[in-house]
């Protein structure tokens, strides 16, 4: 199931030291220096380490996130900024745009981009749980959960902290308005895809079903749109991605759409929507290729060797045909030339992202702390700077290999 997810690469970035020698005068600052460096290192390794958990992972980005804001947050709940926020040069990659990197000296800089970076890591854990052969309903509530959380993140990055960066973002940079918004809708689109499954499994009705997937296609058009106005030379093949989902989730809606008209005994209006979702279904097979044979960043999903695809498949073909023999034997109604307008809004079941926030600031800085960073010591020139156009090496992902395919319905 693995394959089922689109996945673009983690963002790489430059070792930081913290070595502040001179700069920071006392015991406690040299500690908590080291300890952002420690933090740092540690939660860079989790992030590719495939035994990590989203309870590992909160613990360590909480810990460096409250050792970080020291160089953001004033003590005294002053509008003044910290002292030590431009103290620091930080590198980042995008997901994008391969390894050259961006730099800035900006503490928020590094806030903003370690957290964008934990909630990639929230997807990609969403995405390697979903495929394990045998999923419980309990790793299906944690994809569910992983995937809403990530959208949170995402969510208040862009809302309270990208907003304070001194430097404008780069036109198609990871941090600009239409990368992080596409990333908060395919996170919520994915996690519905998770109460979608869930609903077909329980047997829900069909009109709950036609509507929530409705909604998820629009979702996913609603993201590669927000992506449209950037280079296809990277956003391409996400673009396709997205593309292909929503033609996938149109051909399930006008599917249960049909059993719902059938269950009206309008079996003629029926016909007409199964025979829509034939043509959104063979769209996405068609998409489905050019996606694999597009070049551009992150892993390739495979949707359609997959199981939960091929089941539409079948569903709507037998579906279609048992209209069809009904509308011979029983109805005999005309078959409209127009398919039916889709007008369906999920009452139930529509994903909102998990709030997020920071957390409190670490107990070490107190304003003695602060005090002990003596800005003045810091050498005139800053030999240490990162040239801007220097490449960064890529994180090590764990390669995720598909198990065979249960079959079961959480996608």
């Amino acid at each position: 199931m693995t394959h089922w997810f689109h996945r673009n690469p983690l963002k790489a970035t430059a070792p930081v030291s913290f070595n502040y020698y001179g700069v920071a005068t006392t015991p406690a600052a040299t500690k908590v220096c080291n300890d952002l460096r420690l933090s740092r290192t540690r939660l860079l390794e989790l992030f590719t380490d495939s035994s990590c958990n989203p309870e590992m992972m909160k613990n360590a980005a909480d810990l460096y996130f409250s050792l970080l804001q020291g160089f953001i947050l004033s003590l005294d709940d002053s509008s003044q900024e910290c002292k030590l926020r431009y103290i620091q040069n930080f590198k980042w990659t995008d997901t994008l745009q391969g390894q050259v990197p961006s730099a800035q000296q900006d503490a928020v800089f590094e806030l903003v981009s370690m957290g964008f970076n934990v909630a990639l890591w929230y997807t990609k854990y969403a995405s390697r749980l979903a495929g394990k052969e045998d999923i419980t309903e309990d790793e299906a509530k944690d994809v569910h959960r992983s995937l809403k959380i990530a959208a949170g993140i995402f969510k208040h990055l862009k809302e309270s902290h990208i907003p304070k960066l001194i430097t404008p973002v780069e036109k198609g940079r990871d941090l600009e308005a239409r990368l992080i918004d596409s990333y908060i809708i395919q996170c919520q689109a994915e996690a519905q895809e998770v109460t979608i499954a869930r609903a077909i499994e329980l047997k829900h009705n069909p009109g709950l079903i036609a509507a929530l997937a409705y909604e998820t296609a629009n979702f996913y058009q609603k993201a590669d749109q927000t992506l449209s106005s950037l280079d296809t030379a990277y956003a391409g093949k996400w673009r396709k991605y997205l593309n292909l989902k929503s033609c996938f989730y149109m051909a399930y809606a006008y599917c249960y759409h049909g059993q719902t008209l059938l269950a009206s005994d309008k079996c003629g209006e029926a016909i007409r929507s199964l025979q829509e979702s034939e043509k959104f279904f063979a769209k996405a097979e068609a998409l489905c290729k050019e996606y694999g044979e597009t070049k551009g960043p992150g892993t390739t999903a495979k949707p359609s060797g997959h199981l939960f695809f091929r089941k539409l498949g079948s569903l709507i073909k037998n579906t279609l045909e048992k209209c069809q023999r009904e509308n011979g034997f029983i109805y005999f109604q005309k078959v409209p030339a127009e398919a039916p307008q889709l007008e369906l809004k999920a009452n139930y079941g529509l994903v909102e992202p998990v709030p997020f926030e920071f957390p409190a600031l670490n107990a070490q800085w107190t304003p003695e702390t602060v005090a002990a960073f003596d800005l003045t010591k810091r050498p005139k020139e800053d030999t240490a700077k990162p040239k801007p156009d220097e490449e960064v090496k890529p994180l090590k992902e764990p390669d995720i290999k598909p198990q065979k395919d249960s079959g079961c319905q959480i996608s």
